[in-house]
C-alpha cells in the first residue's frame, strides 16, 4: 500500500453520518470524530507541535483518546500511549525516553497525580488536560479542540514512525517499539479482512488503548472497516453482556482473563449466555487461552473463540481462521502478509511437533527499538525477528504456544512483565539481601508474579509483616499488575556452578509452597 497514512483519513470521511464511536451513552458519527480530530490537530499545531514530535497519552479509555490518536495521525506526530496504571518511576521513564513534547492526561485522575509527582520534564513537555480547564503551563483539550479544523493532513511516508509502544524486556526498563503507518494499517487490514469486518459491525472494545490489541485491532480495525466502536473505560462482564443484548454488538476483543470472568458471570447468571449468542465473533489474544475455557465458552454460548497471536514488535502474525476449523489451544496459522518459522537455537527449522522459537517476517514487524540500535540488532537474524516465544507446529500448520524462551519475562493478564524490573525495585529495600522473581501458573492470569526473597541478617524472614512491607514498598514504584502476589523467604537462592540463579528451581519451590 503506497499511502497507509491517507487510507485511514479517507475512511473517516467516506461515511460522515455513520456511527463511529459510542461511549457512556454518548455517540459520535464519523464526521463528528473527524472534525474533533482535525480541531485538536490544529490546536497542537498552534503549540508548535508537528511531524516527528512525540505526544504521550497517559489516560484511561475515553473518546478524546481516540480523537488524539487521529489528530496525531493527521499531523504526523508520533503517538506514545502510556499505561495509566504506571507509577512515577515507570511513567517518568517513558516520557523521558520518548522525549515527549506533550502529554495528554485526565484532570484529577491518578495519572495526573503521578504526573505531578514526576515534576518538570527536561523536554519541557506541555500538559494537555482532559475534562477540565487548565492553567499555564497546562492547556485543556477542549481549548485545543476549539480551533478551526485543519483541512489538509501532513504528508508522510509509509515507513515513517506512527507510534511508540513501550514494552518490557529482559533488561528491565521498557523499550519503545517503533511502528510505522504501513505496519499498523496493512497488518490490521490483513486481519480484519480475514475476519470479514464490515460497516455493519459494532465492535466492543474494553481493552486498554495503550496496548496494540485494543489500539490497533480494536480501534484501527473498527475505523478502517467503517464499523462502529463501542468503547468502554474498562472491562466488566455485565457491560459486555449488555452490549450484545441491547446495543447490537457483533464482535468482542478480549484477553483470556476476560473470558474467564465472562465464564464466571455465565455461571452466576445462566440466562446471560443467550445475549452472547447474538454475536458474530469472539477473538482472544495477548496470552494463551486454555483449551478447556474455550470449550466451556462454546458449550454455553455456541461460539468458538477465535484465538490469535502477536506482540508489540510484530503486531499480529498468527490466527485461527474465521471460516474453517478453529482449534482450541492453538493460535492457528500465519496471517496474510506474515511469514513464520519455528527454529532451534542455531536458526534451523525444527520438525513438526518439536519445540522451537517463533521467528517472524511480515507487515507488522517493527521498524526498530527507539534509540536502541544494539538491542534492535540483537533481536533480528537475517531479517527475521526473534520473538523469544517457544511453540510447536502440527502437521496441518496450526501453532501451539508453549511459553517464553526467557525466564525473565512473565505473561500475566495479557501484559508482558519484566522480572528483572521487579527484582531491581525489591533489591532497593534495606531488608532485602537478594531476590528472584518468577511467574507461577495461574488459570485466571496465565501467570502470577512471585518473589523468592533472601532477607538480610537480623531480619525475621518468616514474619508476615516484612512481606507486607515489601508489597507496600513495591507498590510505590511499580504498577499494580507487576506486584508480587506471592512472597516467600528463603535462606539462599538456588544457583548453578557458575553462580546463575536457577529460576526453574524457584518455580518448583514456590509452586509447592502454596
Amino acid at each position: 500500500m503506497t499511502d497507509p497514512h491517507g487510507h485511514l483519513l479517507e475512511r473517516l470521511r467516506a461515511s460522515p453520518s455513520h456511527p463511529a464511536l459510542e461511549f457512556s451513552g454518548q455517540r459520535w458519527s464519523y464526521g463528528d470524530l473527524d472534525e474533533l480530530a482535525r480541531r485538536y490537530a490544529a490546536g497542537l499545531r498552534a503549540l508548535g507541535i508537528g511531524r516527528g514530535d512525540r505526544v504521550a497519552v497517559f489516560a484511561d479509555n475515553a473518546p478524546e483518546v481516540v480523537a488524539a490518536l487521529l489528530g496525531h495521525w493527521l499531523l504526523g506526530v508520533i503517538h506514545v500511549p502510556v499505561n495509566p496504571r504506571y507509577r512515577e518511576e515507570e511513567a517518568d521513564h517513558v516520557l523521558r525516553d520518548s522525549g515527549a513534547a506533550a502529554v495528554v492526561v485526565a484532570a484529577g485522575s491518578d495519572c495526573a497525580h503521578v504526573l505531578d509527582a514526576i515534576g518538570p520534564l527536561p523536554t519541557a513537555a506541555r500538559t494537555i488536560m482532559l475534562g477540565a480547564s487548565a492553567s499555564a503551563p497546562a492547556v485543556s483539550f477542549a481549548a485545543l479542540a476549539s480551533a478551526s479544523p485543519i483541512e489538509r493532513a501532513e504528508r508522510t511516508a509509509a515507513d515513517d514512525t506512527a507510534m511508540l509502544i513501550y514494552t518490557s524486556g529482559t533488561t528491565g526498563k521498557s523499550k519503545g517499539v517503533e511502528l510505522t503507518y504501513s505496519n499498523v494499517v496493512e497488518n490490521t487490514l490483513a486481519l480484519t479482512g480475514l475476519w470479514e469486518f464490515s460497516s455493519e459491525d459494532r465492535v466492543v472494545v474494553a481493552l486498554p488503548l495503550f496496548h496494540v490489541h485494543g489500539l490497533c485491532l480494536g480501534t484501527f480495525g473498527s475505523l478502517l472497516a467503517g464499523a462502529s466502536l463501542l468503547l468502554y473505560e474498562r472491562f466488566e462482564a455485565t457491560a459486555v453482556v449488555e452490549a450484545f443484548e441491547h446495543r447490537g454488538a457483533t464482535v468482542f476483543f478480549g484477553v483470556p482473563t476476560m473470558y474467564v470472568r465472562l465464564l464466571e458471570h455465565l455461571e452466576r447468571v445462566p440466562g446471560a449466555a443467550a445475549a452472547l449468542r447474538h454475536a458474530r465473533l469472539f477473538i482472544s489474544g495477548s496470552a494463551a487461552l486454555l483449551a478447556e475455557d474455550s470449550r466451556a465458552f462454546k458449550a454455553r454460548t455456541g461460539h468458538e473463540i477465535l484465538e490469535r497471536y502477536g506482540m508489540s514488535e510484530t503486531l499480529f502474525t498468527l490466527t485461527n481462521p474465521y471460516v474453517g476449523e478453529r482449534r482450541p489451544g492453538t493460535v492457528g496459522r500465519p496471517a496474510p502478509g506474515c511469514s513464520v518459522r519455528i527454529v532451534d537455537d542455531d536458526g534451523h527449522d525444527v520438525a513438526d511437533g518439536e519445540l522451537g522459537e517463533i521467528i517472524v517476517k511480515g507487515y507488522g514487524v517493527m521498524k526498530r527499538y527507539w534509540g536502541r540500535p544494539a538491542q534492535t540488532a540483537a533481536t533480528f537474524r537475517d531479517g527475521w525477528f526473534l520473538t523469544g516465544d517457544v511453540a510447536r507446529r502440527d502437521a496441518d500448520g496450526y501453532v501451539t504456544i508453549a511459553g517464553r524462551k526467557s525466564v525473565d519475562i512473565i505473561k500475566s493478564g495479557g501484559y508482558k512483565i519484566s522480572a528483572r524490573e521487579i527484582e531491581d525495585v525489591l533489591r532497593r529495600h534495606p531488608s532485602v539481601a537478594d531476590v528472584a522473581v518468577v511467574g507461577l501458573p495461574d488459570r485466571v492470569w496465565g501467570q502470577r508474579v512471585a518473589a523468592a526473597v533472601v532477607a538480610r541478617m537480623g531480619e525475621a524472614p518468616s514474619a508476615p509483616a516484612l512481606a507486607e512491607e515489601l508489597s507496600r514498598f513495591a507498590a510505590t514504584h511499580l504498577a499494580e499488575f507487576k506486584l508480587p502476589r506471592t512472597i516467600r523467604f528463603v535462606a539462599e537462592l538456588p544457583r548453578n556452578a557458575l553462580g546463575k540463579v536457577q529460576k526453574h528451581e524457584i518455580v518448583r519451590l514456590l509452586g509447592t509452597a502454596q
